[in-house]
């Protein structure tokens, strides 16, 4: 990698003066910040938020078929299609923010649990591809993408109380065609997929 700017990167941090917490509750914390720059200023307000990491399932059947649910997603006002995901479960009663030792759920074991919870396949076929954060201009949390192949449906689906959803086998073709039409609008899992054919 070429660096055209040898400035290091101490030079670039942001440094909090102060911050409200403005909603602090067992789904979020969503914050109010002060921060000085680099340059001496502050700048002032900047929000931000804590939510829990999860992973993201890009998985396929026997016969390759890549395993999708269909919801709504009320930012977008829309129901979508994209792969299997959720929450990765806290053991100290949080649900988001940096947690001690043995404070979260195996991101593999939280994976695994979603798939069968959410589609009623299992797969004993993983592979990590990849973590990164979920969005990190303003959120604290990651996303670990995981890939399950050969997937079996033998299980009775479980959804929380909150999901309505409905599983939808796709062939690679008509999943690529999605995504090159706007039909498939989660960047995360578009990556997973891109990742997947690696």
């Amino acid at each position: 990698m070429v660096m055209k700017d040898r400035q290091p990167d101490r030079d670039l941090m942001w440094e909090e003066v102060s911050c409200e917490h403005i909603i602090q509750d067992e789904w979020i914390d969503f914050r109010k910040s002060a921060y000085r720059l680099p340059d001496g200023s502050v700048f002032e307000p900047f929000y931000s938020y804590s939510r829990r990491n999860f992973a993201v399932i890009v998985a396929t059947d026997t016969d390759g078929n890549y395993i999708c649910v269909r919801q709504y997603r009320y930012g977008i006002h829309a129901v979508t299609t994209e792969f299997c995901a959720g929450g990765i479960e806290r053991t100290d009663g949080k649900e988001y923010g940096e947690g001690g030792d043995g404070a979260s759920e195996d991101a593999l074991a939280a994976a695994k649990r979603e798939l069968e919870e959410e589609t009623g396949y299992v797969s004993e076929e993983w592979r990590h591809l990849f973590t990164i954060g979920a969005q990190p201009a303003i959120a604290d949390n990651y996303a670990y993408i995981f890939e399950a192949k050969n997937c079996v449906n033998t299980k009775d689906r479980h959804l929380d109380e909150t999901e309505f959803l409905n599983v939808t086998l796709i062939p690679r073709t008509e999943l690529e065609e999605l995504i090159r039409n706007g039909g498939f609008q989660q960047p995360i899992h578009i990556l997973g997929y891109l990742l997947s054919q690696r």
